[in-house]
């Protein structure tokens, strides 16, 4: 078990990542929001957003005591936003019952919002050196294939073994840089599609390697057709701005301002009455198709060019914002709202 971990601190030492943006002047507060941030997400895509984020919320109160619009707003393009809810949340609650200190005890750390056991070890291990092993997506993929270890990771018979596994392998001592060279392991010597298996440290003792059968760990995820689903998004459009309206806090793009939705066209008219919307004419923009990991969303917009004023519409207009394209709103927008606002920067449009 020694061996391993020697190998393993003997390579970051020589080949390890020190320098990212949270690594300098570390903090508990910056471990934690790199973490939020890097699950499922690259490194190379987390560094500009992860700056951008720090350099408006300075700390954890700064984050609890700003409106949850301007913290959405931050995390816009990265997607998955309920970490972007979940980490306000934790923030809140630390700010509130532990005086705006991140906890020290894990069982404190893993009750927060949005923190699992790997995140929680994460921090504790990366930010106050304490003993926790951790088992992200990268550091499952260097020890299933280590131990050739079968099966889906998502999994929990699968999960119990490789966390097993982390726990015993992990050592007493310099636990900091040993879970940053299993992360930084796992994300280039032994990729996903490329293994590198010659220059990894623990290319002795892997069982994959030693077979040839690198590619068969860790398991695939059973594949299933995702189900295929439609809606009609409406974009009124009267003197350069854009009507839009926040989303339920949770569900789909939960706390997101985006566009109000039909199933139909036909519902078009029916949707404008109740919006106060009355002359107008209609442009079908290019529809596109916008993928979740549970199903598919083909989108067919439609930009409603307004000939008259809104109306007070029927619907609550405290939950309406009507979007300035020239001095865009500090607030969270969902996918498709981003790429439809970007796609109309270049539409030839008429002056209302």
């Amino acid at each position: 078990m020694t061996e391993f971990s020697d190998n393993i601190l003997q390579w970051f030492d020589d080949h390890g990542r020190k320098d990212l943006p949270w690594q300098l002047n570390k903090t508990a507060y910056s471990v934690w929001v790199s973490e939020i941030m890097l699950q499922q997400t690259q490194v190379s895509t987390v560094i500009p957003y992860y700056q951008r984020f720090m350099q408006r919320f300075t700390d954890i109160k700064s984050l609890a005591d700003a409106p949850e619009d301007e913290v959405l707003h931050h995390w816009t393009g990265l997607g998955y936003y309920a970490r972007a809810r979940n980490l306000h949340k934790a923030a809140q609650i630390i700010r509130d019952q532990y005086q705006g200190r991140f906890p020290d005890e894990f069982e404190q750390v893993v009750a927060l919002p949005g923190i699992g056991r790997s995140t929680a070890g994460a921090v504790l291990s990366l930010a106050k050196n304490q003993h926790h092993a951790i088992l992200d997506g990268n550091v499952k993929r260097v020890l299933s294939r280590y131990r050739a270890i079968g099966g889906w990771p998502g999994e929990k018979a699968v999960e119990k073994r490789l966390w097993q596994l982390a726990q015993a392998l992990t050592p007493q001592q310099r636990v900091a840089d040993y879970n940053q060279a299993m992360m930084d392991l796992g994300a280039s010597l032994c990729s996903r599609s490329k293994p590198d298996c010659e220059a990894c440290p623990v290319n002795a003792g892997c069982k994959a390697r030693l077979s040839d059968r690198q590619h068969e760990f860790p398991g695939k995820k059973p594949r299933k057709t995702l189900p295929e689903k439609h809606t009609v998004m409406l974009l009124p459009s009267w003197q350069g701005q854009i009507l839009l309206y926040k989303r339920p806090p949770s569900g789909l793009w939960g706390g997101l301002w985006g566009f109000y939705e039909v199933e139909h066209p036909q519902q078009v008219a029916a949707m404008a009455e109740k919006l106060g919307l009355s002359l107008f004419e209609t442009l079908e923009l290019e529809p596109f198709r916008h993928t979740f990991s549970h199903f598919h969303l083909h989108i067919q917009p439609l930009l409603l060019e307004l000939k008259a004023p809104p109306n007070a519409g029927a619907v609550h207009e405290d939950q309406q914002l009507w979007y300035d394209l020239s001095k865009p709103a500090n607030v969270g927008l969902a996918a498709p709202t981003s790429k439809l606002f970007s796609t109309l920067s270049k539409t030839p449009r008429q002056q209302n």
